[in-house]
């Protein structure tokens, strides 16, 4: 069995939420290795967004 067919199954046996880290993890690992500049914040982006995307969130922002 290949690494990626491990891996795969292993990711599928997870709950959504920690699917995400494995997939920010992975996008880190990609960019890091990378010829291109190295960009933190689109990494961040994904594992942030879940805390940005809220109702909450919109409300307290919302008179700024």
């Amino acid at each position: 069995m290949s690494t990626r067919e491990l891996i795969e199954q292993e990711v599928a046996k997870l709950p959504e939420a920690l699917q995400r880290e494995v997939y920010d993890f992975a996008r880190f690992v990609r960019f890091k290795n990378e010829e291109e500049h190295f960009n933190g914040l689109l990494l961040s982006e994904s594992a942030l967004a879940k805390d940005w995307d809220r109702p909450e969130e919109d409300a307290a922002w919302a008179s700024l």
